[in-house]
């Protein structure tokens, strides 16, 4: 899970029928979150942050047919991340032209001073979009364990606690912890393969 992966390609092919609701409802699932927490991260409120998100996937869906997996040209998270880039300019501008009640915004400013992605930027984009695919599996597997057993893993491996003092509190041995966050991890990675292809 470590490994940053490309969406996986047969998703991408389904988004391209319009009669494929589920696709696009498993897509925006996994990116819709990433988009928003990015905007909002680089400064844009909540509104214009849900705005930006609207446009960026009005943009996938007339775009998308035109996306071509070519491992060659980069991975389509890259493609996304221009998308979302370029609708950032394009709403700060717009912003600028018409300010809100809110107040003016220098975001267009800092925006058009990087004229290519900017590394920070583009890790950042993956860094929610891992936050976004590890929450996206969790909800889906959590039920699939005993109550002790997710506890256990979440206890150390997501809240950071020592295995010996969650072994204590859950009320079983040391091994048991160990196990624990073994089974749902490797159920994890499994899950978010699904999601990616590695």
């Amino acid at each position: 899970m470590n490994a940053l992966a490309n969406t996986r390609p047969s998703l991408l092919i389904r988004l391209r029928d319009p009669q494929d609701d589920r696709a696009w409802v498993e897509f925006l699932e996994v990116y819709k979150p990433v988009v928003y927490r990015f905007a909002r991260r680089k400064g844009f409120q909540d509104a214009d942050a849900e705005e930006l998100t609207q446009e960026v996937f009005i943009a996938v869906r007339s775009a998308v047919d035109r996306w071509d997996h070519d491992p060659s040209r980069g991975k389509f998270r890259s493609w996304l991340f221009r998308i979302v880039r370029n609708r950032m300019i394009n709403l700060a501008a717009a912003q600028q032209r018409q300010p809100k009640a809110t107040g003016g915004t220098d975001m267009r400013i800092l925006l058009e001073q990087q004229p290519a992605p900017v590394a920070e930027d583009s890790a950042l984009f993956n860094r929610e979009y891992k936050r976004q695919a590890f929450h996206w599996a969790a909800e889906r597997i959590c039920g699939e364990f005993r109550d002790t057993t997710w506890r256990a893993f979440w206890m150390t491996a997501v809240e950071g606690g020592r295995i010996k003092e969650v072994a204590k509190l859950l009320g079983v041995t040391v091994g048991a912890v160990y196990k624990s966050r073994s089974r749902v991890m490797a159920r994890l990675r499994r899950t978010v393969e699904l999601l990616e292809d590695e």
